[in-house]
């Protein structure tokens, strides 16, 4: 290779090695919010989020559509007023797992949702608060997602 073409080779990977860092810069990223972050994941959805109101700041979300049809099936018993096919609908929960905001003792109550195959009560509930939240909970109140209505 002659010495003159050795600044002509170096400049043009100079120039291609500019035009690559100036690719993320330029928003060119192939990593945008498509797939959105993990805290929006624990959260829902942007769009989610953003709808939430206020008494869901911060905890996951669910849209009542998205629901199993079984909690959707409990959540037309509540607003019905019953009746509810276990004795321990409607009771007071104690929120001893401090996973939903603390207020008062009888500020929210518990209800079954069936779980298909279970002999029991299964795992699955809806929580409801005095001020019109609406929780779900598909693991036994280890973790709640607030119900988006």
């Amino acid at each position: 290779m002659p010495l003159r073409s050795v600044p002509r080779l170096f400049t043009g990977l100079l120039v291609c090695l500019v035009a690559l860092l100036a690719l993320p810069a330029a928003g060119c990223s192939s990593v945008e919010r498509a797939g959105g972050t993990a805290g929006e994941s624990a959260r829902g959805t942007a769009t989610a989020a953003a709808s939430a109101p206020a008494w869901a700041d911060g905890m996951g979300t669910v849209r009542q559509a998205e629901l199993p049809a079984e909690a959707r099936r409990t959540l037309a018993l509540i607003d019905a007023g019953g009746p509810f096919p276990y004795a321990k609908d409607g009771t007071v929960f104690g929120n001893f797992e401090r996973e939903l905001p603390r207020r008062e003792r009888g500020h929210y109550h518990e209800y079954t949702v069936r779980t298909p195959g279970e002999r029991d009560r299964g795992a699955r509930r809806i929580v409801t608060g005095r001020d019109g939240e609406v929780y779900y909970t598909d693991d036994h109140y280890n973790s709640f997602r607030a119900v988006l209505r």
